[in-house]
Order: C-alpha cells, then sequence, then structure tokens
C-alpha cells in the first residue's frame, strides 16, 4: 500500500517568467501525476467492506464498527466485541476459579459484579431425584463430621451341670453300697459329696469409631471461587 507523492509542483510555473519553457504544462508531466495518483488508490483499502491482506495493523484509538458476539465469520473484533463475549461465555450466575490469583474477576475480566463463592466447600451438580442435591445453592454436610465411638457387646452362657464325688468300698456282694439299720454295709461305694466346677468366663469386646475431626473429608484441592451477581 502506497501514498501518493506529487512528481510535479505546479505551483511552481506559475511564478516563473513569460516565455520559459518550464512554465508551460506537458503532456507527461499530467499522465505521470495521474499514474501516481491510480497506483496509490489501487492500493488502498475501501471504507465500505475492505478486504485486507497480509499483516493487518490498526492505529490507535481506531474505532470500528462492534460485531455481534455471535458472529462467526473473518470481521475485525473491536474490544467492545471481546467484552461482549466474555460476557456471554460468564453470564449472571456463573462460577469462575483460579488456582493461583485472588483478584476479583471484575478486574481481570473487566465486566460484572462478583462475589467470593462457597469458602470451605466443594461443588457437586444438581440432582433433582435427591433432596440433599434438588436446589441449587443448597448447602449440607460437614468438614468435622466424627465417627462416633462405640461397644460391642456380647452374652457368654456357661452351663455346668456338676458332679458328685464318691468312695469304692469294695466289693460286699448284693449289699454293695447299702445301708441297713444305720450300719454300712463292708464293702460298695458311696456318695459323699456334690460339686460344681466353679469355671468362670470372661468376655472382652474392643471399642470402635474414633472421635478425630476432619477425619471425613474427600480428597480436594484448594482454588479461588467467584460468583457473578450482576
Amino acid at each position: 500500500m502506497s501514498n501518493y507523492t506529487k512528481s510535479t509542483n505546479f505551483a511552481t510555473k506559475d511564478t516563473l517568467p513569460a516565455g520559459d519553457s518550464n512554465k508551460i504544462v506537458k503532456g507527461t508531466e499530467i499522465d505521470t501525476e495521474f499514474n501516481n495518483i491510480a497506483t496509490a488508490v489501487s492500493t488502498k483499502a475501501d471504507t465500505a467492506s475492505p478486504t485486507f491482506t497480509g499483516t493487518v495493523t490498526l492505529p490507535t484509538g481506531a474505532v470500528g464498527v462492534t460485531q455481534s458476539y455471535g458472529d462467526n465469520d473473518t470481521s475485525l473484533a473491536t474490544t467492545a466485541f471481546v467484552q461482549a463475549a466474555l460476557a456471554a461465555v460468564y453470564p449472571i450466575g456463573s462460577i469462575y476459579t483460579n488456582a493461583s490469583v485472588s483478584t476479583n474477576p471484575a478486574t481481570l475480566l473487566g465486566f460484572g459484579t462478583w462475589v467470593a463463592f462457597g469458602a470451605g466447600r466443594v461443588m457437586v451438580g444438581l440432582d433433582a431425584g435427591n433432596a440433599a442435591f434438588d436446589t441449587a445453592e443448597e448447602t449440607g454436610g460437614s468438614a468435622n463430621s466424627i465417627v462416633v465411638s462405640h461397644t460391642h457387646t456380647a452374652t457368654s452362657t456357661v452351663t455346668d451341670p456338676g458332679h458328685v464325688h464318691n468312695v469304692d468300698l469294695g466289693q460286699a456282694g448284693s449289699n454293695q453300697g447299702k445301708i441297713s439299720n444305720g450300719y454300712l454295709a463292708a464293702s460298695g461305694s458311696i456318695d459323699v459329696s456334690s460339686s460344681v466346677t466353679g469355671i468362670t468366663v470372661a468376655t472382652t469386646n474392643s471399642t470402635e469409631g474414633s472421635s478425630g475431626t476432619n477425619a471425613n473429608l474427600q480428597p480436594y484441592i484448594v482454588v479461588y471461587m467467584w460468583k457473578r451477581t450482576a
């Protein structure tokens, strides 16, 4: 793209004295000027719907027509177009996250009103079939849930039928082990006492669970979260 540069200074011819051959405007001079003008014009872009080639550089402060943010043609994008497109990506109610920068998105993106969101909480998808998750921004759960300590009980039953001690008195025919008229036969056996073993059974149970806090958290990673409110 070239600019028009005049080859002949026609105004100076007027200052020349009469009869000076240089005072005459020659056809070749006019032809040269027209050629220069034609070259300059043909390398300039039209003001209406121009088509550019190569690397296009706009001057500082250039103002263009703002396209709709939904356009996907090759029209030049203005700053207003970019802002509108970003605002469409982050409509009111959107959540913006950043893993390292705590700056309010209003400053980073240049639009909207944003408030810090979800401090100490993770996000979960809405589930209309579950009362715990069926409303947007519904909260629940606890970072410090505990597993309650508890003890299992058990019952042990020991059956001891007891037993009898006896003394063997030898053999005495048919009178073995019998008492007659207050006298014990000379032979046989006699029960002298009965008793139980006195067995003791001890049953112990261990205590299960814990009372520690932060023992029920899912794996997580901390980020900055913001919600657009306007």
